[in-house]
């Protein structure tokens, strides 16, 4: 397992996609900016890229022929992108927090940076997740279905939720409460999409193996 995720971190992961995170995460202080773009741009650029560069390196066929599982390949794989949602989740909490410290009284249309919001982003690449590596491990090969599909789920669902956000009051302000007076409702909210994104991303995976099992290589 060790090896695999050495393998699909040298061979995959270009430096420029370390460095995304940091550049994507500092439009957090962008202010007023609609902030669930900063997380879309992992979905938009670096996942396609990334399945790109594994296709033209044809990284099925040199890991198929390494002593190990395909539940194994599954796992590592998924576990390298996770690593580097996580990343990306890092510095987007790391710059929306200077971002409310450089504009404590700034008046929010679209969400704000808050603990809440957070939790919606969370939300947001569990369902990137439960479609793509589905899609994706009926071949391990062909990855634009399953991005185009994905990213579609995750785009749908920010759209609706920060529609939701500005047509109803009560979830405006919960959301973009800046202080402490909704603290526990947003509490609430983050940590349910931590758990949505847990148990969308493990469902995830037990899909994908199965899907990869069936694939003959």
């Amino acid at each position: 397992m060790y090896n695999l995720l050495v393998k699909d971190f040298k061979l995959g992961v270009n430096p420029w996609y370390l460095a995304m995170p940091v550049l994507t995460g500092a439009l957090m202080l962008v202010p007023g900016w609609i902030y669930f773009l900063v997380l879309l741009y992992f979905c938009w650029i670096t996942i396609p890229n990334m399945f790109a560069g594994f296709r033209t390196h044809n990284d099925l066929m040199f890991t198929a022929i390494m002593p190990v599982t395909k539940k194994d390949m599954v796992k590592a794989r998924v576990l390298v992108i996770v690593c580097l949602e996580l990343l990306h989740f890092a510095f987007a909490i790391l710059f929306g927090a200077i971002n409310r410290f450089l504009y404590p009284n700034f008046e929010y249309y679209f969400f704000a940076p808050t603990v809440g919001f957070l939790g919606l982003c969370f939300v947001m690449l569990a369902i990137f997740n439960l479609v793509f590596f589905p899609i994706y491990f009926k071949t391990a090969y062909k990855h634009g279905n399953a991005a185009i599909a994905s990213i579609t789920a995750a785009m749908l669902f920010a759209a609706g939720a920060q529609w939701l956000g500005i047509a109803n009051a009560d979830v405006s302000t919960v959301i973009n409460d800046t202080g402490t007076g909704h603290l526990a409702a947003q509490s609430s909210v983050l940590i349910a999409g931590i758990a949505i994104f847990a148990l969308f991303t493990m469902a995830a995976y037990r899909m994908a193996v199965r899907h990869f099992l069936k694939v003959e290589l």
